[in-house]
């Protein structure tokens, strides 16, 4: 059943990442190749292979279930880059909090943040080495 999950590109519960890097994540005892999106609605295989690709439409996904969420996490891969102001300020209109940083540290924050029970969601482009 969860391969089906896995390959479906939907696991339907937002649950912590365990280890990330290969080009993918692990979770639940499972593992996923690609790019991430971890809302309220569970863990969805997402398109977006680098932070060039990151635009307001890559993330809709998010933004429709704004009303769910306090903070947005953005894994840019590998290194931090400026997004597009667009992106901070349709979530800023939905009263989300958008914070970019490196895939690693957004997935870190991520674990804590869904520890501690928050609103949070993660876009995370999947990595090849983890750091």
């Amino acid at each position: 059943m969860a391969d089906q999950i896995i390959a479906s590109g939907h696991f339907p519960h937002r649950v912590g990442i365990d280890a990330y890097g290969n080009g993918g994540f692990r979770f639940a005892d499972m593992s996923h190749k690609g790019s991430l999106l971890c809302l309220p609605t569970g863990m969805h295989g997402w398109e977006v292979a680098d932070a060039s690709a990151l635009t307001l439409e890559s993330l809709r996904p998010a933004l429709e279930c704004a009303d769910e969420l306090d903070v947005l996490l953005i894994g840019l891969g590998p290194d931090i880059v400026a997004i597009d102001p667009a992106i901070r300020a349709a979530f800023r209109a939905r009263r989300v909090i958008v914070e970019p940083t490196q895939t690693g540290g957004a997935i870190r924050t991520y674990n804590v943040l869904l520890a501690e029970d928050r609103a949070v969601a993660a876009a995370l482009i999947a990595v090849e080495k983890a750091r």
